[in-house]
């Protein structure tokens, strides 16, 4: 079993923009999964906006980012990252949440979704958001 923790970067409409200037910088993989892709769409404006959005490059780089849904509250510098954690193992997962969900507001619980066979999240006693998954396939 392994374990990434990934920066995970949130921007208002400019995370596609982000991710490719990373990539000219680090080189890699750009994936960029929009909120039509994952059948998400909760405001049509934001429909090609990135939900998830990955560089990951052969040396190791590795930074996630998305755009912040117009009907939640962002300001820049305000909740400008979440610490991801991301495996394969569904119980090493959970076992993880199950530890920081202790004293923490849970955002969004730990269930499969529709666009991750298990996601959740939660900001923990100290005010650190926490994206916790089981990694899927966006190839």
């Amino acid at each position: 079993m392994s374990v990434t923790v990934t920066p995970h970067l949130n921007f208002r409409g400019e995370a596609r923009a982000a991710l490719e200037l990373y990539r000219s910088v680090f080189g890699g993989e750009l994936t960029v999964v929009t909120y039509a892709d994952a059948r998400a769409v909760t405001d049509p404006a934001a429909a090609d906006q990135v939900m998830w959005g990955q560089v990951a490059s052969d040396a190791g780089f590795r930074v996630m980012a998305y755009d912040v849904p117009p009907a939640t509250r962002w300001e820049p510098g305000t909740i400008p990252f979440f610490a991801s954690v991301r495996g394969a193992d569904a119980a090493e997962i959970t076992r993880y949440w199950e530890r920081l969900a202790e004293g923490a507001t849970v955002v969004v619980p730990l269930a499969p979704s529709g666009w991750a066979p298990l996601y959740g999240m939660l900001t923990d006693r100290f005010g650190v958001t926490w994206v916790l998954d089981v990694e899927a396939s966006w190839s």
